[in-house]
């Protein structure tokens, strides 16, 4: 977070916002879990609590976004300050936003299953790449408790990783469907699903590029690596 001010409830208010964020963090990393493994062992009750915490996920967009329009009133923050609550603002849309891909493989979860779709489909494959996703969520979330600017621009490189796993997958996919015509409807499930995954990949990549443009002022969105890192020189 930014030096301390001169108002020790300004920095009482700022860390008390940035904990919230970290708190919805936290959720819709358990929703990430918890969507993958009702895959993993085909559980429609596992997919309807993933579900239902949406719900959660949604109020707690709400109350920060309500919380930083009262700071900004009442401090009219400048600089950094008004960066870090614009940053703040933006990653807790991208938290809700993975909160929403969470509950889309939670709904294709049970459409395969109740689809009667075979337990020999290749969905525990995915797990490689939806580890990828939360562990890269979860690196972004501590880069940005530290506004740790190196560890962002890890973040964003490794956002490949996934992008190299879902292009893997979506490949096996093709296979599978041509070799059994029958299971396209319950393969085409599955894409979508490894599609949210790739997407929380992105959003993560996402929070590391707002950890930049807080402590540079830089937009590095659309921005090719080395310019990043140029910025950060």
């Amino acid at each position: 977070m930014p030096d301390k001010h001169l108002s020790t409830q300004f920095d009482s208010e700022l860390n008390e916002v940035s904990s919230r964020v970290m708190e919805l963090g936290g959720l819709v990393e358990s929703q990430i879990r918890q969507a993958i493994h009702a895959l993993s062992i085909f559980s429609i009750d596992i997919a309807n609590q993933v579900s239902a915490s949406e719900v959660r996920v949604n109020a707690m967009e709400v109350e920060i976004d309500r919380e930083l329009s009262s700071i900004i009133a009442r401090r009219q923050p400048t600089a950094v300050d008004l960066r870090l609550l614009i940053a703040i603002s933006k990653i807790t849309a991208n938290l809700e936003r993975v909160g929403d891909e969470a509950e889309k493989i939670a709904r294709m979860v049970r459409l395969i299953i109740e689809n009667g779709a075979p337990r020999s489909l290749p969905s525990l494959e995915l797990k490689v790449a939806s580890d990828l996703a939360s562990n890269l969520l979860r690196k972004a979330l501590d880069a940005f408790a530290r506004l740790d600017t190196a560890a962002a621009v890890s973040i964003m490189k490794d956002d490949y990783l996934i992008d190299k796993e879902f292009d893997g997958f979506v490949r096996k996919l093709i296979t599978y469907m041509m070799e059994d015509p029958r299971m396209i409807s319950a393969s085409l499930n599955l894409l979508f699903l490894a599609k949210s995954i790739e997407r929380i990949g992105d959003h993560a990549k996402n929070i590391a590029e707002l950890i930049i443009y807080v402590v540079k002022g830089a937009d590095v969105r659309h921005t090719s690596m080395e310019a990043i890192e140029a910025v950060l020189k």
